[in-house]
């Protein structure tokens, strides 16, 4: 190493406690009376960062998911897309010391559809983060 910086404290690292990650899931199928007339290029992702003051219950996970999934439907939105056709998403679970962080990393491919849009469904296998560590 030639240079090394010194800031005169010490900073703990962030440890992974544990990580859950679906694969991108089609969320509509052909059967469905969903009329899509443009589909976005690449996919959209966001990463979403919480500060958790306990260690979290998994229904704060599951609303983590929720939550990074209507933020990314917004951002699409921002370019008039309304639906994602495939969705996928990654969860860690950091901690350090009797600090915790979770991380959400939620990707999809926006498309836009005319007419009525069926009702949203949970994003894909969020049953997964039922028990992701509760065991410490």
């Amino acid at each position: 190493m030639l240079f090394s910086i010194r800031t005169g404290r010490k900073e703990t690292p962030w440890e992974v406690v544990d990580s859950k990650a679906v694969e991108p899931v089609p969320m509509y199928y052909d059967d469905e009376d969903l009329d899509i007339v443009r589909v976005g290029e690449t996919d959209k992702c966001g990463t979403y960062v919480f500060e958790v003051k306990h260690f979290p219950k998994d229904c704060h996970l599951r609303n983590a998911v929720f939550f990074a999934r209507e933020q990314l439907l917004q951002e699409a939105a921002k370019t008039d897309f309304n639906v994602l056709l495939l969705e996928s998403w990654n969860l860690t679970l950091y901690r350090r010391g009797k600090q915790y962080r979770v991380e959400v990393r939620y990707t999809g491919r926006p498309a836009h559809a005319l007419g009525k849009i069926p009702s949203r469904r949970p994003p894909p296998f969020i049953r997964v983060l039922e028990g992701c560590q509760l065991s410490l």
